[in-house]
């Protein structure tokens, strides 16, 4: 369910509204009465979460024996969602807009890292319970960014999942070239703030202008919203009272893996 949770926050990100369903669903022997329960209850859980977001699996395939000897692979979910937009030219782009336009988080943040890229990268670490997946707030989050589109309210969203908001705010700099400051709400822990990978949750970015009627709007559907930073035009991403980075830096550690590997 987190797989298509965030298939869906792909489409709905754009501007699209999600329409169907695909999956790619790899797995060991079923055979192994464990590997059999593994995908009963992955199929299942991609049964209930569709009928709860109203779309219908149109395709896919399942791939079985994907193991060493008697070792199985990880259940390995694959989902994808297709969504329509009337106009592609309206769609919502990941780069942020001009100086001066702000940045908000929609959604919560929880203290939520099984399964996250920090504890994988950082700690080499696959374990622990995953983010809670909350459909409905999926698809009053998706209703909202597909709205918002559509009439124009939006310079830039992205959804939230690997890596968390700092990802996201990395890959959106690094889009338009374009530095921003930020900072993380009070009260908040800035690495649980930066990091977490909570489902649910969106960064947008929009006009000064535009902010009374957007605050407004999320109030009205009861959808968190928190101001969290401004572009500013420079090269940099700054982190208020934590740090700041070059997007040069982040460029190279963003692009420059696979040259480094191969060559």
């Amino acid at each position: 369910q987190l797989a298509l949770a965030e298939s869906y926050r792909n489409v709905v990100a754009g501007g699209a509204i999600p329409l169907a369903v695909t999956n790619c669903l790899n797995f060991g022997s079923p055979e192994d009465p464990e590997v059999m329960w593994q995908f009963a209850e992955a199929t299942r859980g991609l049964a209930d979460g569709c009928l709860q977001l109203d779309i219908p699996v149109t395709g896919g395939n399942v791939s079985f024996y994907n193991q060493t000897g008697d070792t199985a692979i990880n259940p390995t979910p694959v989902v994808g969602v297709l969504g329509v937009i009337d106009d592609v030219a309206r769609r919502t782009p990941i780069a942020w807009g001009p100086a001066g336009d702000l940045i908000y988080v929609l959604g919560d943040t929880r203290d939520e890292f099984g399964g996250s890229e920090w504890a994988h990268h950082v700690h080499g670490h696959l374990g622990g319970r995953p983010p809670a997946v909350d459909l409905e707030r999926e698809r009053l989050l998706g209703e909202l960014l597909v709205a918002g589109s559509r009439d124009g309210l939006f310079t830039a969203a992205h959804d939230v999942s690997d890596g968390g908001i700092a990802q996201v705010l990395v890959e959106m700099a690094l889009a338009s070239n374009t530095g921003g400051r930020c900072s993380v709400p009070d009260g908040v822990d800035p690495f649980t703030y930066l990091f977490s990978e909570s489902a649910g949750r969106a960064v947008v970015v929009l006009p000064a202008e535009h902010e009374g009627r957007f605050v407004d709007v999320c109030a009205a559907r009861g959808l968190p919203a928190a101001r969290i930073g401004v572009v500013d035009g420079g090269e940099e991403l700054e982190f208020a009272g934590l740090f700041s980075v070059a997007l040069a830096e982040l460029r190279e550690a963003h692009e420059g893996t696979l040259p480094r590997l191969f060559g």
